[in-house]
Order: C-alpha cells, then structure tokens, then sequence
C-alpha cells in the first residue's frame, strides 16, 4: 500500500510517501525562521506559505521516493488537531489530487501519527521490523508543542487517556522558558543547548503538583511563574551567560522530572501488566536529555522505549501521517472517506 501523505498543521508544509510503514521520502520545508520575529507562529502567514510550498514540497516527496501517481494507493492527509487555515491548504489539496487522479482519502489524528510515528523505517529496512513491534496494548507518550498525553493504547483506535496536560504542552513549556531567558524563537531546541553548558541543579524549582501525581496531570503553568520570578531576580545582580545557562538547565531538569514523576506514579501503582513497550513521539523526542530520562523510566519498570528512528520523525512531518493511515486500514478497515465529508477539526482529540 503506497501512500502519498500531507501534514500543514501548523508551521511545517510536509509531504512524504510511504509504502506500509517503510519511508520512501519525507520532505518537510519549515517556516520556523519566518515566525521568529513574531514570538510565535502566526497563522495567516503559516497559511499563505503553505500555499505557496505545497505544491514544491509534494513534487520533491515524489521525486525523492522515485514514484508516480499511477503507482499511488491512496492520500492521507492531517485533519486536525492543529491550525484551522493552515490544516485547510493540506485537506483542500488532497481533494484536488484525489478528484484528479480518482484516489481515496484517508484522514489521519495529528497526535495518533505521532504516537505510532517509532513504527515508522527507513526504506533499507525489512517491512517486517516496524510491525514486529506492533502487539498491544501498548503504552504512548506525546509531547509536543500543542500536546502532552501519556495513554494506553489497547488496540489500534482504541485508547485510554492516563495523563496530560492542564495548561502548557511540555514543548510549549521550554519553549516559553526560551522566551523570558531571552533566547528566541524556536526554543526548545536552543534552551537545550545552553541547558548541556548549565547545572541542573543550581537552582531548586518547584517540581509541578509535587506529591500530587495521583491525580495524573501535567502542568507547568506554576514551573514558568517560578522561574520568571528567579529571572527577575537574578536581574536585579547580573543574568550573565553562566547563570543563563544553570537556569535553563534547572527549569529543563525539573520539566522532565514531572514528566518522569506521574509516569513513575502510575507505572509502580497502576500498571496495566501486558503492555511491555512505550512509543514516544512528538518534537521534545529531540532533545537528549528527555530521551535519557524516559529511556531510565523504562529501565526501572522493565518496558522497552521506542523513539522514531530519525530526527526529522520527531518534529511535524508527512511520513508519520502516511505511517498512520497505513496502520488504520490495516487494523480498522474501511478508513476511506468520502471527501465530501473531510473537513478540519482544530480540537481533534484521540478517539
């Protein structure tokens, strides 16, 4: 099963083509630098460089995966969550190759592609290595910029929410934590930079709901207000590089550590004894350190963790979409929807 997949979620116009749950091309053209000066992304500009990549992005995708049309089974294509403008340039132009070239549509949960996105294999690999690892239950843990779940995944669609978020996704999290350090837009990734130059433990911040992960939620709206405050502080002397750096390397630490603590919580007290695997996905899946913490999670309660096995699986891209809507035909059937009937959904949730 061929499968020509499109993602504009948010800020990054993907394209990819996969054949089962192999990567044939994965090609993804950030606008990242384009919203820096923003602070943020803003979605009329997302959505007007869609529209303007798309079309390039999906041609390189094909060329890439030395493939056609003719040799294509089906588009998938991102529905939600995510931007409502931005989600429209992937959906409407998944119409126009599905009117064009009579394929049918499969559309694909944003957040359950990055849940199954460890799944995903490079196209040197057997086909059978990626599904060997697919026996449920299973649990997930998303973190992204929009999203932070930690779920038990029975079956294939079926699944049970155990944790997320109450306020800030965790990328969301450091990437504002970026922002009152003044080190700019995208954050996440350059917070983790000067966090390997600091000291984890230079600063004692406040692990969020401390004591508290019973109630299996994330939240970091507290961690932000604590170090917003040593900031302003440490102002008021000299915030030069070295301090920059322990900072960083504090509020990092004590971000994953809540992470790890309601994880920890519900694996000692409420494990659910079949599942002996984790698939982590979603942008915060690059930085070293994270992996490093959930990958010793793991080891105490004797799960095997399994990460996407490229870089440029972790942050928002095609082929997972691609990877997902394989994986939905093949355990749910009938996937294909009239087009008709395809619209976004900003707000999806997991089903």
């Amino acid at each position: 099963m061929t499968i020509l997949a499109i993602d504009t979620s948010c800020d990054e116009t993907a394209a990819a083509i996969t054949k089962e749950t192999k990567v044939m091309s994965n090609v993804i053209w950030s606008q990242a630098s384009l919203h820096a000066k923003f602070g943020g992304v803003v979605p009329s500009l997302a959505q007007r460089h869609h529209e303007e990549k798309i079309d390039w992005v999906i041609s390189r995708a094909i060329k890439k995966a030395r493939t056609g049309f003719n040799e294509i089974n089906a588009i998938a294509v991102t529905v939600g969550p995510g931007l409502a403008i931005a989600l429209e340039v992937g959906i409407r132009k998944a119409k126009e190759f599905s009117n064009k070239y009579n394929l049918p549509i499969i559309p694909v949960n944003h957040v359950e592609a990055h849940l199954f996105s460890p799944l995903a294999i490079s196209s040197s690999l057997q086909q059978e290595a990626g599904l060997s690892t697919l026996k449920f239950p299973v649990y997930g843990l998303v973190v992204s910029g929009g999203n932070t779940l930690f779920v038990l995944a029975r079956k294939f669609g079926e699944y049970k929410i155990l944790a997320k978020t109450s306020d800030d996704a965790l990328g969301e999290a450091l990437d504002k934590g970026a922002r009152m350090l003044g080190l700019g837009y995208p954050g996440g990734a350059v917070l983790e930079r000067f966090a390997r130059q600091g000291n984890p433990l230079a600063y004692k911040l406040p692990i969020p709901l401390s004591g508290q992960e019973k109630r299996m939620v994330f939240s970091y709206s507290g961690l932000k207000t604590a170090l917003y405050r040593l900031i302003s502080k440490q102002k008021e002397e000299n915030l030069d590089k070295k301090i920059i750096c322990d900072l960083a390397a504090s509020y990092q630490y004590t971000a994953f550590q809540h992470i790890y603590r309601v994880i920890d919580f519900y694996l000692s007290s409420l494990p659910e004894p079949d599942a002996s695997k984790l698939f982590i996905g979603g942008g915060v899946t690059a930085n070293l350190e994270f992996r490093k913490t959930i990958r010793g999670l793991c080891k105490k309660h004797k799960i095997k963790a399994f990460f996407p096995y490229s870089k440029k699986l972790y942050t928002d891209n095609a082929a997972m979409v691609g990877v997902c809507a394989f994986l939905r035909e093949k355990h749910l059937g009938n996937s294909y929807v009239n087009q008709g009937l395809i619209d976004r959904v900003p707000n999806l949730q997991l089903p």
